[in-house]
């Protein structure tokens, strides 16, 4: 036997017991006399006492230890004189009476503590050193509670863990799939699912009328800033339902988690429209932890001679509380931050509505104080705040302020990470024009249901139809999307004709599911949860990969195995690739 307890578990009630544990050297002291370890295992860290007046030669293996050796030890609970109340064992320290080395240790390459020297990338490399932290270990146990509180309320209500293929047949619409070469049928490939979607609509057909599954998604694209190739989500389905079942059911899934996780009490979800989101916020995930809302001011600035607003296709503002102190340096930062590249902007007017009642503009040559105090007042601004406007086309311009208005909240403190405003937004577009293309892509995907009332319009305005689709948000993030499913094989059908697909490639693609409709398929639909970036928000954090075990690099690459990597010719021989340049 390694151990009687873990490292986390003796309190002050365990005095006088013999005890043995197991675990990594986490720190030595060398104090004259006497020597204290720090013994760490997953559970928590328990200090060590060796006393030359106890044993000399357990002195001396002491100090021989270094850090992240493995060790046992043998010996009795006592009470500390100089007690930690940081710890959780800090009343207690054992007096050890035998040691035991299971396996010595090189030094780490970085210090495996709470607050590391070791930078983002070298930690990837030994992503099994970087583990032992307690940071990001708890991170992984937040996961796997997460999880849990998942299945938890899922099997409560019915639904069916059941788990679908991954080695499935590639299709061309959404983002690029991984293909897998057959080694069997040599020239053909299977690829990894972006996401278990024809098979939980088959699962409907079959009669599993709630479905679930916490799975392995993948997709090959070019990756943005904490993006991963293989990631997690909750996928589910139901059948026999409208959209308010849905909605109903999974607003119950999110106050579920942040009950059990964070013990945060959720009364009620609201729901915006997609158009209204644009309007509000200019991002169809806002985050409504604060307020600065868009404010569009055409009709207050436009024609009165100022350039930059008349030839504008959309003038907007957002009142930013408190700033009308901002100095000309703290004004020009935020000219220069909207003029960055990403975000593109030409430049940034602002508008101070100063305490004591005056107004203050870098547009004063063409705007007085009247003017300005119809913007002020168009935006609900009080006495001390600032009014931040971007002018230009409508698209680009309300993009940019979204991120303006993210980034000035940031700056005020305004996004605490402790604080949840989940948000159902609904009535997406179904479909939007791709310029390139020159035809429709499907905003979710081909299956999305159109509005029932909108379905008149897809033979005349596919573009004003309605997806009967809904997102959830959580502080600005979109954590869940899904949608009714199309269920009638004729509306399927259409569908594709809208997506630019002829008869043959839809058969050749979906037939399997186009068949199934013909056989009884319910009305359906569903919803999948992000899971990696479900768990970062309830852990406090917007970046997945320190709540993913062995997560990849922006570049797609595994630092700690080194891949992807090269492959043998004799085994892609056995596939029929030869990747050798001819002779």
């Amino acid at each position: 036997m390694y151990r009687s307890h873990t490292c986390g578990a003796l309190r002050i009630e365990n005095l006088g017991e013999k005890v043995k544990l197991s675990g990594w050297v986490q720190r030595v002291r060398n104090l004259g006399g006497m020597t204290f370890i720090d013994l760490r295992d997953r559970y928590g860290v328990s200090q060590l006492a060796f006393n030359d007046g106890w044993s000399e030669d357990l002195l001396d293996q002491a100090r021989k230890l270094g850090r992240e050796f493995v060790i046992s030890i043998e010996g009795e609970v006592l009470e500390r004189e100089s007690k930690n109340p940081q710890m959780a064992t800090g009343d207690i320290e054992i007096k050890v009476e035998s040691l035991e080395v299971l396996n010595a240790s090189k030094t780490p390459p970085f210090t495996i503590e709470n607050d590391t020297d070791g930078g983002e990338e070298l930690r990837m490399k030994y992503r099994y050193l970087d583990l032992r932290r307690d940071p990001v270990k708890n991170n992984i146990i937040l996961r796997h509670k997460v999880a849990q509180a998942v299945r938890a309320f899922l099997n409560q209500e019915d639904f069916l863990e059941i788990e679908t293929p991954y080695l499935i047949k590639s299709t061309p619409e959404g983002a690029r799939d991984f293909v897998v070469p057959s080694r069997m049928n040599q020239g053909q490939f299977y690829a990894l699912p972006q996401s278990p979607q024809t098979f939980k609509q088959l699962l409907m057909v079959s009669g599993y009328d709630r479905y679930y599954q916490i799975v392995r998604c993948f997709r090959d694209e070019d990756l943005r800033a904490d993006r991963q190739p293989e990631f997690t989500q909750i996928d589910c389905e139901m059948a026999f339902v409208e959209q308010e079942d849905i909605l109903t059911k999974f607003e119950g899934l999110v106050k579920h988690l942040l009950k059990e996780i964070k013990g945060v009490d959720i009364d009620s979800v609201p729901r915006m429209s997609y158009a209204e989101a644009m309007r509000r916020f200019g991002n169809d995930k806002p985050d409504i932890r604060f307020g600065m809302e868009f404010n569009e001011l055409n009709a207050l600035v436009q024609n009165k001679g100022f350039k930059v607003f008349d030839e504008a296709e959309l003038v907007v503002a957002i009142s930013v509380p408190g700033c009308a102190d901002y100095s000309r340096k703290q004004l020009d930062a935020l000219t220069n931050w909207v003029k960055r590249p990403q975000i593109g902007m030409n430049g940034l007017i602002y508008s101070k509505f100063n305490a004591d009642g005056s107004y203050k503009s870098s547009v004063d040559k063409f705007f007085d104080a009247d003017a300005q105090a119809e913007w002020h007042k168009a935006a609900g601004s009080n006495a001390g705040d600032l009014i931040l406007i971007l002018a230009g086309d409508a698209n680009k311009t309300r993009k940019a302020m979204s991120e303006l208005r993210l980034h000035m909240a940031e700056e005020l403190g305004l996004r605490n990470p402790d604080e949840y405003a989940p948000l159902w937004v609904v009535d997406f577009p179904l479909l939007e024009w791709d310029e390139e293309s020159g035809r429709y892509h499907a905003m979710h995907h081909p299956f999305t249901s159109p509005k029932p009332e909108d379905i008149p319009l897809l033979e005349t305005e596919p573009g004003k139809v309605r997806a009967n689709a809904y997102d959830m948000v959580l502080n600005g993030n979109e954590i869940g999307g899904g949608s009714i499913r199309i269920h009638d094989r004729s509306l399927q059908s259409k569908m594709f004709d809208l997506l630019g697909f002829t008869p043959e490639e839809a058969k050749a693609q979906f037939g399997f599911l186009m068949d199934a409709f013909e056989y009884g398929a319910p009305p359906h639909g569903g919803i999948a949860f992000g899971f990696d970036r479900l768990s970062a928000l309830l852990g406090g954090s917007e970046t997945i990969r320190d709540f993913i075990a062995f997560p990849k690099n922006n570049a797609g690459r595994d630092l700690m195995i080194n891949s992807p990597a090269p492959v043998d010719q004799e085994q892609l021989t056995e596939l029929g690739i030869d990747l050798r340049p001819e002779a």
